[in-house]
C-alpha cells in the first residue's frame, strides 16, 4: 500500500510536506462531492410546490421529499469512517458517487411520491459519504500550513450548497423542468469520478472488518434516528400517541437507541463513539452544530415556502432570495484561513451565533405584504453568522479530541448538523399546523359577525364583488393568509430563541492550538 493510502486510513497521520497537483485535484474532488451532496438537500425546496403537484403529493407528504434525504444522510455520515476503513477511501467515494448519480436519475424520472422518496433516500445514503470524507482528503493530502485553505473550501461549499440549491432548483424548474434539478448530477458525477481516479491512490479493501463491525450500533443508528424523524414528521398528522403507528415507531426508536448504546459497551470499536459527547468542549460543539443545522436548513425551507404562499413568487424568484445569504460566504472566503489562525474561537462563534439570532429575529415582523425585499437584510446577516460559526466549530470538532478519535468526532459533528436540519423540517411541519390553527381561531374570535362594522364591511365588499358568497370567500382567504403569516413569524422567533439558548456554551470552548492543522476526520 502507498504511503498516501496508509495516511488516508489513519487519523492523525502526518500529511506530505508539499501538496502536489494530484493532492489538489483530490481536495477539489472532495469539495465538489460535498457541494453536490449538500446542494441536493435543498435543491427541491423552491420547486417543491411544482413537484408535489406533478407527483400527486399533499403539502404534508411533500416535506418527505426533503426529510427522507436528511434521514438517510444522518444515518450514513457516522458510518463513513468505518466504511472508509473497510473499502478504502477512493473505492468508497467512487461507489458513493456512482450510486448517488443513479439515485438522482431515479428522482428525475419519478412519477409518484413513493418513487421520489426511494430516490431521495438513496441520494441521502450515498451523498452522506461524500460530505465527511472531504475532511479526510484535506487532512491527509495537504500539509499543515495549507490545510486552513482546504478547511475554508469545505466550509464554504457546505454552506453554499443549501443556499444555492433553491436558486438552481428554481431556475431549472421555471426555465426547463424540475426533473433537471436531478439530471444535473449526471455531468457533475462524471467529472467527480474522473477527479477521484486522478487524485486519490487505490487502497486494498479490508473486507474482514465486516465481521468485526459494530452491527448493534449500525442497526441502532438506522432504527433510532430513522424512527425518531418519522415520529416527529408524522406525529401531528396522526394525533401523536392516539395513533398505533406512532406508538410502534416510538418503540422502534427506543429499541434503536438501546442497540446503539449497547454497542458502546459490547463492541471493541463502536460505530460511533458517543463517549466523546461527554467531553465538555466537544459536547458543546455538537449541540451548537445541531442548532446551526436547524437554521441553515430550516430557513432555506421556510423562506421559499413563505414567498410562494404569501407573495406568489415562483421557484426562481424564491431561489434568488435564498441565494442572498451566500454573498457574505463568497466575500469572507479569502479571509477564512486567516480568521482561523488569528481570531479566538470563542469570539468568532459567539459573534456568529449572535448575528444568526438577529437575522431570525428580523424575520419575526413579516406581514401579508412582505416580499423578497423583506429578507435582504436578514439573509445577508444569516450568511455572515453562518460562516463565522460553522467554519470555527467544524475546526473545533476535530481539534477538541485525541487525533485517533478525530474521525469519530467529525462524523458526529456533521451528523449533528444534519440532525438539526431534520429536526427543523419535522418541527416546521408540526408547528405550522398547530400555530396556523391557533392563529386562525384567534382571528375568528375578533371577527364578530353581529358587529355593525363587520356587517357594513361585508355588505360593501359584497356589492363590490357582486356576490355575498364571494365576499365571504375573500374574507376567509384573508384570514387564512394572515394566520399563515403569523405562523411563519412564530417559526422564525423559535429559531432565534434556540440560537440564544445555546450561546452560553461558547464559554466551554478552548482556543484552537497554535499553528492549527486538521486531524483526519469525518
Amino acid at each position: 500500500m502507498t504511503k498516501a493510502g496508509v495516511a488516508s486510513r489513519t487519523a492523525g497521520t502526518h500529511p506530505p510536506a508539499k501538496a502536489d497537483a494530484a493532492a489538489w485535484l483530490a481536495v477539489f474532488a472532495g469539495s465538489l462531492g460535498a457541494f453536490m451532496a449538500t446542494l441536493d438537500i435543498s435543491i427541491v425546496n423552491s420547486a417543491l410546490p411544482t413537484i408535489q403537484g406533478e407527483i400527486g403529493a399533499s403539502g404534508t407528504e411533500g416535506t418527505w421529499i426533503a426529510t427522507s434525504y436528511l434521514v438517510a444522510e444522518i444515518i450514513i455520515i457516522p458510518l463513513s469512517a468505518w466504511l472508509e476503513r473497510v473499502l478504502g477511501l477512493r473505492t468508497l467515494l467512487l461507489i458513493a458517487t456512482v450510486l448517488f448519480t443513479a439515485f438522482s436519475m431515479v428522482c428525475g424520472l419519478s412519477t409518484n411520491l413513493t418513487m421520489m422518496i426511494i430516490g431521495r433516500a438513496g441520494q441521502g445514503i450515498t451523498g452522506g459519504a461524500l460530505i465527511p470524507t472531504a475532511m479526510t482528503i484535506i487532512a491527509t493530502r495537504l500539509p499543515p500550513h495549507q490545510q486552513p485553505i482546504g478547511t475554508a473550501m469545505f466550509g464554504v461549499t457546505a454552506i453554499l450548497g443549501p443556499v444555492l440549491g433553491p436558486l438552481i432548483g428554481g431556475w431549472l424548474t421555471e426555465s426547463i423542468s424540475w426533473h433537471y434539478a436531478f439530471f444535473l448530477n449526471l455531468p457533475v458525477g462524471i467529472l467527480l469520478v474522473t477527479l477521484l481516479m486522478l487524485g486519490l491512490p487505490h487502497q486494498k479493501a479490508r473486507l474482514g472488518d465486516l465481521l468485526r463491525a459494530d452491527w448493534l450500533g449500525i442497526a441502532g443508528l438506522a432504527l433510532g434516528l430513522g424512527g425518531l424523524t418519522v415520529v416527529l414528521e408524522e406525529g401531528q398528522r396522526e394525533q401523536w400517541f392516539q395513533s398505533s403507528e406512532i406508538i410502534q415507531l416510538t418503540a422502534v426508536t427506543i429499541l434503536g437507541f438501546g442497540l446503539l448504546f449497547a454497542g458502546q459497551f459490547l463492541s471493541e470499536r463502536p460505530v460511533i463513539r458517543l463517549r466523546l459527547l461527554l467531553d465538555r468542549q466537544f459536547g458543546s460543539v455538537a449541540l451548537m452544530g445541531v442548532v446551526i443545522g436547524m437554521v441553515i436548513y430550516g430557513t432555506s425551507y421556510l423562506i421559499p415556502q413563505f414567498l410562494a404562499a404569501i407573495a406568489n413568487y415562483n421557484a426562481l424568484q424564491a431561489g434568488k432570495v435564498v441565494l442572498l445569504s451566500g454573498i457574505p460566504s463568497l466575500i469572507l472566503l479569502p479571509f477564512t484561513p486567516l480568521l482561523i489562525r488569528h481570531v479566538d474561537i470563542r469570539i468568532a462563534v459567539a459573534a456568529g451565533l449572535a448575528i444568526l439570532a438577529v437575522s431570525c429575529w428580523i424575520d419575526t415582523t413579516l406581514t401579508a405584504q412582505s416580499t423578497g425585499g423583506a429578507f435582504v437584510e436578514s439573509q445577508l446577516l444569516r450568511g455572515t453568522g453562518t460562516i463565522l460559526a460553522f467554519v470555527f466549530l467544524n475546526q473545533a470538532a476535530v481539534s477538541s479530541v485525541a487525533s485517533k478519535y478525530a474521525a469519530d468526532a467529525a462524523g458526529i459533528f456533521n451528523a449533528a448538523r444534519n440532525i438539526g436540519g431534520s429536526l427543523a423540517l419535522a418541527a416546521i411541519a408540526t408547528l405550522q399546523d398547530q400555530r396556523n390553527w391557533l392563529h386562525t381561531r384567534r382571528i375568528e374570535e375578533t371577527f364578530n359577525a353581529n358587529s355593525v362594522d363587520v356587517q357594513s364591511y361585508l355588505a360593501g365588499l359584497a356589492q363590490a364583488l357582486g356576490s355575498p358568497d364571494a365576499a365571504l370567500r375573500l374574507v376567509a382567504r384573508t384570514m387564512q393568509r394572515d394566520a399563515l403569516v403569523m405562523t411563519y413569524n412564530d417559526l422564525f422567533w423559535l429559531l432565534a430563541v434556540g440560537i440564544l439558548a445555546v450561546m452560553p456554551l461558547v464559554l466551554f470552548l478552548r482556543p484552537l492550538p497554535k499553528g492549527v492543522s486538521l486531524a483526519a476526520g469525518h
